[in-house]
């Protein structure tokens, strides 16, 4: 899952060396932070949230179908 953010955001930013994906285990769920360059912000969350969202949506079923739960949050 964390290799599959960090395609989909690098695919949309500017300066894809700015993209940082990391993973923290909290109990039984798992956090996915991604950072990204701050003139890239808008890129990654889109139009009132749409891409954001979408790639939450992902996670979410990704982690579903493995039994476990995954949270995404933009830095």
């Amino acid at each position: 899952m964390k290799e599959l953010i960090e395609y989909i955001a690098k695919s949309l930013v500017d300066d894809p060396s700015q993209v940082h994906v990391t993973e923290v285990q909290r109990g039984a769920s798992t956090l996915l932070e991604l950072e990204v360059a701050p003139e890239d912000m808008g890129r990654v969350i889109g139009r009132n949230g749409r891409v954001a969202n979408a790639m939450r949506i992902l996670v979410r079923v990704l982690a579903a179908k493995e039994g476990k739960r995954v949270t995404l949050e933009i830095i």
